[in-house]
């Protein structure tokens, strides 16, 4: 290995991480305010939202499909796609959530004990989020486990397909409980609405999609998977391992 390479795959770490990490700090600390006000009227203001949630999609889920990786693959090797994906998709998130202009019009406000129940939810959801994460094992945020295995000479196989944890209830627990986190928010403004029901029609989306591909990768074992745990809600409980491995 080069010292060009060590020093590009270090930066594509660092880089990964600045902005994987930045743009989801930015988004928890923006609170009820935001960080940019343009004066706009409150038709503007979901028009320009709209725009805003639309780019993060196009972005986020064209760069994660299996036709835009394959076409990714023959200027850039494999190992950079996924800190390219999350650098690409961090600064996607920034520009939304800088941007983002907050409505004046407020339609629910929790107070309380529904406020209570809300916060509840919402820390359930992001324990379990961790759990999810836990349960892959696996689990690589910011894309750049190829990279590290690169600079430590090793050979990264992709693993078999075994499903634990939180994924014995739902097939994609972790968008579950970023669904949750955005309807449990206890003070719901026109603005926070448009963004639930845009970014809860993406993550149904993309979750669509991401079967798709999980299907060609997987075979049969992952329609038995589908057959046996439902996509989002558990409202079958915890299926036993062999429903989808016999």
């Amino acid at each position: 290995m080069t010292r060009r390479t060590r020093l590009l795959d270090y930066a594509l770490i660092v880089l990964a991480a600045v902005f994987g990490i930045d743009s989801i700090l930015l988004l928890i600390a923006r609170g009820s305010s935001g960080y940019t006000h343009f004066g706009w009227s409150e038709v503007n203001i979901l028009l320009w939202d709209t725009l805003l949630s639309l780019i993060f999609f196009v972005q986020h889920s064209g760069m994660v499909r299996r036709s835009f990786r394959a076409r990714l693959a023959s200027v850039v090797q494999a190992r950079y796609q996924g800190a390219i994906y999350t650098i690409a998709s961090g600064i996607a998130l920034t520009v939304v959530v800088f941007f983002w202009q907050r409505s004046e019009t407020g339609l629910v406000v929790l107070q309380g004990t529904p406020r209570l129940i809300a916060t509840a939810c919402s820390l359930l959801s992001a324990l379990v989020f961790v759990l999810s994460a836990y349960s892959l094992r696996s689990f690589d945020p910011l894309g750049i486990g190829p990279i590290r295995s690169h600079l430590r000479a090793m050979d990264r196989q992709p693993g078999p397909f075994v499903m634990r944890g939180p994924y014995r209830w739902v097939r994609h627990p972790l968008y579950s409980c970023i669904l949750v986190l955005f309807w449990a928010n206890p003070d719901l403004t026109l603005d926070q609405l448009l963004f639930n029901l845009l970014w809860t029609s993406w993550i149904y989306a993309g979750a669509l999609l991401e079967e798709r591909d999980l299907k060609h990768e997987f075979g049969d074992v992952y329609l038995r998977y589908q057959k046996a745990v439902p996509m989002l809600v558990p409202w079958r409980g915890p299926a036993a391992k062999m429903a989808w491995e016999s």
